[in-house]
């Protein structure tokens, strides 16, 4: 499986999540007149809002992969990345037992005056969207693990579209459709997201061991020599 590959699954399955998270907003997005075709582009801009946002943050992540790759840190990256994910997984089954309540901080109020300005102009679901995709989200900080991982800005902004467009089908669908996924059934779901982290965390740690498997655990490169020269190669072609 390609990195692309996982970032679209990783945002088809995240999607679940997200629909308790982001879908409330969506769905009070008010619509304007103009008939059901006007209603559903309103709703592609919202999503393609959050996907450009989201490949701004992989271009951010890339910058960071480079730089890491450049100072030979790649592998310690890949496999810190990994480990990460493994306790994130193990701290979300904790939460399930200690921890069950959640505070708004006062970040949601600055985006709520944001949208409410946004909406007042034709191209407010598309800006919605946008601050919807830098709104502090776990599914969106796992793919940017995989981002930073993918060493050039060009490949990890990249990654975030396609974890974006792994988002598109399940959460166009449900704001289009309201109540697509119950809550009960939303909730069943959700439990099963500790397990895709602890399997995208061990394919992360795979990828950091350098075991020579094509696509599940390739050869990176450690020598900051290699990353230079493979930036000029980039750039030049």
């Amino acid at each position: 499986m390609t990195p692309y590959q996982v970032a679209f699954y990783t945002g088809l399955f995240g999607s679940i999540h997200c629909i308790g998270m982001c879908g409330p907003l969506a769905l009070a997005i008010p619509g304007r007149p103009g008939g059901k075709w006007l209603l559903i582009w309103d709703k592609v801009l919202y999503q393609l809002g959050r996907i450009v946002s989201y490949s701004a943050l992989g271009l951010v992540a890339g910058l960071a992969g480079r730089q890491l790759c450049l100072l030979g840190m790649q592998k310690s990256v890949t496999l810190l990345s990994g480990l990460l994910l493994i306790l994130a997984a193990m701290a979300r089954w904790l939460k399930v037992y200690f921890s069950r309540s959640s505070r708004p901080g006062a970040f949601l109020s600055v985006v709520n005056c944001a949208i409410t300005y946004a909406l007042r102009h034709k191209s407010g679901h598309f800006a919605v969207g946008m601050l919807n995709g830098f709104l502090p989200c776990g599914f969106v900080y796992i793919a940017l693990l995989g981002a930073i991982n993918m060493q050039m800005p060009l490949s990890a902004s990249a990654y975030m579209m396609f974890f974006g467009l792994g988002t598109l089908p399940l959460m166009l669908v449900a704001t289009l459709g309201a109540g697509f996924i119950n809550a009960p059934l939303r909730k069943r779901l959700n439990r099963l997201v500790p397990y895709f982290m602890i399997c995208l965390g061990l394919w992360f740690i795979l990828r950091g061991l350098s075991l020579s498997i094509p696509y599940l655990s390739p050869v990176l490169e450690t020598n900051p020599a290699l990353c230079h020269d493979r930036d000029i190669r980039h750039f030049s072609a």
